[in-house]
């Protein structure tokens, strides 16, 4: 795509090389855009950093993942941008043009999958891959309006895809409605003809972590179309451990695992990492053995409590982020909070490794603000299910 055909600033300029698809199935008709992390046969991959990209060799194999979706119909258009190496949630590279939010262009995309959330919002692409580590599909489809599951952990390929922290990184994707959605689900997820009747529960610790009084009110809206919809949720009791704890686990595994992936890169020469980044590989560089160890013992153990909270027909809702996209404005340290303060949301699908969609149901101030479902591992469909009831009830309801 050149750029004249992206006000959004979503693609890259470096997938000249042609992409063939089948001329018919499931998703035949569709456009698609793809994260510039997967490898694309005939193209480089650069991952959000240009010296990454300029030592890239030409892939020879298309990314499985990526495969399956243009055998099934999907026309390529583009590579998307991510943040740089994918180690941020805000949607801002140093070394790029920011990507447009279309759904509220003076706030942030979101990333890492920053690109790929603003070529769907913005109508470039009917959809579009990324990848979900720490909520980077999460947040930017919460941001920007859309739908966005992050998976069961391990329950799509990632192979030939750059890694950021292989034990919490997953595909994912967006679409701007449900029925796209489903036409990837069906493609991409393993069948499941499992009828279940869910019971919905809510976290007050969840809860509180909306921004303000207009984010709990609009939270409680959406939480009201639900529970008229669905199911009234019930209070869950506290967890065991806080949700600060399980934060600072998710923050140092995370980390520990980006440095084993990229420190080695990393400290061969001087990268020019962009703020932010720069300082999280530099916090992953001197988180220990012993810390990682220690930290996953406490994920394993929040795994199976979660587990059992939600057995095998439990939903758990909570917002997706703390509210709508921060505004571009805003300084360094405001969107840092925001990012701290979102990741205590997001962090629990990363440990658990259990599915998580978001659902583009509320606005605050006029920009996208989604609810979120997470429920037990496998229940990826399901979830899916749920959100098509959700938003074709809201609809009935105007």
């Amino acid at each position: 795509m050149s750029p004249t055909d992206d006000p959004f600033n979503a693609f890259l300029d470096h997938s000249d090389a042609p992409v063939a698809n089948a001329s018919d199935g499931p998703l035949a008709g569709l456009t698609l855009a793809v994260k510039d992390i997967y490898d694309i046969a005939g193209q480089r991959t650069g991952g959000g950093n240009p010296q990454k990209l300029a030592e890239a060799p030409v892939a020879e194999t298309t990314a499985p993942s990526i495969q399956r979706l243009l055998d099934a119909g999907a026309r390529f258009v583009g590579r998307t941008q991510t943040d740089e190496l994918t180690f941020s949630l805000m949607g801002q590279n140093a070394h790029y043009p920011e990507p447009v939010n279309p759904a509220a262009p003076d706030r942030v995309t979101g990333g890492s999958s920053s690109g790929s959330a603003a070529a769907v919002a913005g109508g470039l692409a009917d959809i579009a891959i990324g990848s979900d580590t720490g909520g980077s599909i999460r947040a930017p489809a919460s941001f920007c309006g859309l739908i966005g599951l992050r998976p069961t952990h391990g329950v799509i390929s990632l192979d030939r895809a750059m890694p950021l922290a292989p034990s919490f990184d997953t595909f994912g994707w967006f679409a701007r409605g449900i029925a796209t959605y489903e036409r990837v689900a069906n493609v991409m997820l393993p069948a499941d003809n499992t009828t279940r009747q869910h019971h919905f529960l809510n976290l007050a610790s969840l809860d509180a972590l909306t921004l303000g009084d207009r984010e709990a009110t609009e939270y409680a809206r959406m939480v009201d179309i639900i529970a008229a919809t669905l199911d009234v949720p019930r209070e869950a009791p506290p967890l065991v451990q806080e949700i600060d704890d399980l934060y600072w686990s998710f923050r140092k595994l995370q980390a520990y695992e980006a440095w084993a992936t990229h420190g080695a890169w990393i400290s061969a020469s001087e990268r020019g990492l962009g703020p932010g980044v720069k300082e999280r590989f530099e916090f992953g560089s001197k988180v220990t053995d012993a810390t990682a160890s220690e930290e996953s013992g406490k994920r394993d153990a929040f795994r199976d409590e979660l587990a059992e909270l939600l057995g095998d027909d439990g939903i758990l809702l909570l917002p997706t982020v703390p509210g709508a996209a921060p505004r571009k404005d805003l300084g360094f340290d405001d969107l840092q909070a925001y990012r701290e303060r979102a990741l205590r949301l997001l962090c629990l699908s990363g440990l658990s490794g259990f599915p998580q969609i978001t659902v583009p149901l509320g606005t605050v101030d006029g920009a996208p603000f989604g609810i979120s479902l997470l429920g037990p591992a496998g229940a990826d469909r399901q979830l899916i299910e749920l959100a098509r009831t959700i938003l074709t009830a809201a609809g009935e309801r105007g």
